[in-house]
């Protein structure tokens, strides 16, 4: 079956056109079809290869989406548990969104900043955005997700980049944001060579859904309509120098095995035009919003799909970094990190100046609402008592080891040797800024767990030294 949908593949496979659109959707849609036969031993032989690190292709995705064997669909869980705990270990990357303008050109279904919504429309000034980073800072956060609408007038590429330059270059007693991701609209290799010159980390951008009749449908109006141009963004994202991107789409909006199949046929697109695929996918299902036209999307994802979604991505792609965001509550985030999510957000606010307004107890209006209102500290606080070490490392960015370096690092598996001792170092500092004195003991209490695993002696003895450096107030080492 396998070497028969290989053949497919080749006879059907849509090569780039001058469009860049390289999705096609009666190929998904019949590899689907065709992937429910696939005979139990090839489902096996994909569960072993996965269980092996070398994750999978779009065509052993689709046997494992569409597998109704129990036995197969326990080990899927199974080994993604496996695979989180020997590539990632406990660790948990910590990041907040900054929303900065919510002003937007698209009538967009699923999104209430969409252009046909009537609201009292904000973006900050600067002063405003460094209101919002001292908040941010004060929880403790160093990496955060600069979040804005599509609207050239009111927020061009130019005004991104201010707000970029403003919150790199506020400092701290206590530290400094560290790493700005940037989840902005399309836009053009010019304005991605700008965005890298300021030192974006990780360009985000979500493609919503990759059946091209629903996106046609939910974006109803503005730039964003354009399928093919907002698929090809990370092509020019590259070209502009950026090679760490980040994917995603909306669960929610078409067929849940579809959009998988588009995510992987996208990564793979990538992996073979410029060496690299996603450095993350997100996996965001729709919640309510006001302004929003949920009520509308008949392909709403149940938990038990959506952990199996998240466990076969897990298995497709073993050292791309998975994020789940506040759309989800308190009991699925733990569910979900057991089986692949390595980055949460913590404390979220998701409306322009919802941190100050948060702080003013004023009334919110949030691009989507939040299902994890606990704060920032609380979380953080239960991630050590479920075993996990939060951790609030930005050393891959800003030691160059991004693209196609991190993911030669990744999978050779050297990058235990420096994601240990810096998410240790993070925390230390983290409790020593932050931390009331339970705290301090569990995380002295976990550092000192975790420090000999460091399989690395030369490492594992400067860090030691180094966490003696921040028990007396210096900060910022890292690997």
């Amino acid at each position: 079956m396998v070497t028969e949908l290989m053949d497919t593949v080749e006879a059907v496979k849509v090569q780039d056109s001058e469009s860049g659109v390289f999705i096609d959707q009666s190929y998904i849609e019949g590899l689907l079809e065709k992937a429910k036969y696939t005979d139990d031993r090839v489902i096996q032989g994909i569960l072993d290869k996965a269980e092996r690190f070398e994750g999978l292709n779009h065509i052993e995705i689709a046997s494992l989406l569409t597998t109704k064997n129990p036995a197969h669909i326990a080990q899927i869980f199974s080994i993604a548990g496996m695979i989180k705990r020997h590539i990632y270990g406990n660790r948990i990357v910590l990041f907040a969104p900054l929303y900065v303008s919510d002003y937007c050109v698209n009538r967009c279904g699923y999104c209430s900043y969409n252009c046909g919504h009537e609201f009292n429309r904000k973006k900050l000034t600067m002063d405003e955005v460094r209101e919002e980073v001292k908040l941010l800072e004060q929880m403790g956060h160093k990496r955060i997700a600069l979040e804005a609408g599509e609207h050239d007038q009111e927020c061009p590429i130019d005004y991104i980049l201010e707000c970029m330059h403003t919150i790199y270059d506020m400092k701290f007693e206590n530290g400094e944001i560290r790493r700005i991701n940037v989840n902005i609209a399309a836009t053009t290799v010019e304005n991605y060579k700008k965005l890298n010159d300021v030192g974006i980390g990780t360009y985000i951008l979500f493609q919503e859904t990759y059946h091209q009749p629903t996106y046609d449908k939910v974006h109803h109006s503005g730039p964003k309509k354009d399928y093919a141009y907002h698929l090809t963004a990370f092509d020019r994202a590259h070209l502009g120098g950026i090679d760490d991107v980040g994917g995603g789409v909306l669960f929610g909006l078409a067929d849940p095995y579809f959009e998988v199949l588009g995510l992987m046929i996208h990564n793979e697109h990538l992996e073979e035009k410029f060496n690299v695929g996603f450095h993350t996918i997100s996996v965001p299902r729709i919640c309510p919003a006001a302004g929003a036209e949920t009520a509308d999307f008949p392909h709403l994802v149940d938990d038990a799909t959506f952990e199996r979604i998240v466990a076969i991505i897990r298995l497709a792609v073993p050292f791309t970094g998975m994020i789940l965001s506040t759309r989800e509550n308190h009991a699925m985030r733990g569910k979900l990190l057991q089986l692949g999510i390595s980055q949460i957000s913590a404390g979220s606010s998701t409306e322009v100046g919802g941190y100050a307004k948060r702080e003013r107890q004023e009334q919110s209006n949030p691009q989507f609402f939040v299902n994890d209102e606990r704060t920032a500290l609380e979380i953080i606080t239960e991630l050590m008592d479920d075993g996990y070490i939060p951790s609030f490392c930005t050393a891959c960015y800003r030691s160059g080891r991004t693209g196609d370096r991190f993911m030669s690092l990744a999978k050779s598996g050297q990058i235990k040797n420096v994601c240990l001792p810096n998410a240790l170092m993070t925390l230390s500092e983290f409790s020593s800024d932050y931390g009331d004195e339970p705290f301090k003991k569990k995380a002295a209490a976990a550092i000192a767990r975790e420090l000999p695993g460091i399989a690395n002696e030369k490492i594992r003895l400067k860090a030691t030294a180094n966490l003696e450096r921040i028990s007396q107030g210096k900060r910022d080492f890292y690997f």
